[in-house]
């Protein structure tokens, strides 16, 4: 059921999604203080694109540094990243068919407001106990 999900996802929102992040990066990466901003917008990118079958988990050594950046990423770029998840999330929402991926899409608001400090692995690694 989940590469289903995953091909549906990718048409209907995850490619453009992607590209959102994508752009997100490429503006973090040419500025050069905030590379690590550019980082993980390019692997929630890979998120955004593939979602079903993953999840995320707190880093346990995320401290303070993760949570300066998180509010300076906010602040660039995660509330317009989270404004496309809520718009994507409603108009999936929209068809029964949708409302996994409109659920999916709300989901995933969290990591676009704050990425840092979060690791994103397989769900059965969190299933075994392996992502902690």
């Amino acid at each position: 059921m989940r590469p289903l999900l995953n091909i549906i996802w990718l048409v209907l929102c995850g490619f453009w999604m992607a590209v959102g992040y994508a752009v997100a990066g490429v503006i973090c990466c040419i500025l050069i203080i905030t590379i690590p901003f550019g980082i993980a917008s390019f692997r929630i990118a890979g998120y955004a694109l593939w979602p079903f079958g993953r999840t995320t988990v707190p880093k346990p050594e995320a401290g303070t540094a993760s949570l300066i950046g998180n509010v300076i990423w906010m602040i660039v770029a995660g509330i317009w990243l989270a404004i496309g998840h809520i718009t994507t999330g409603i108009a999936l929402c929209i068809t029964i068919i949708g409302i996994p991926l409109g659920i999916a899409s709300f989901k995933m608001i969290p990591i676009s407001l704050m990425p840092l400090g979060v690791d994103i692995v397989p769900v059965d690694a969190v299933r075994s106990g392996a992502a902690y």
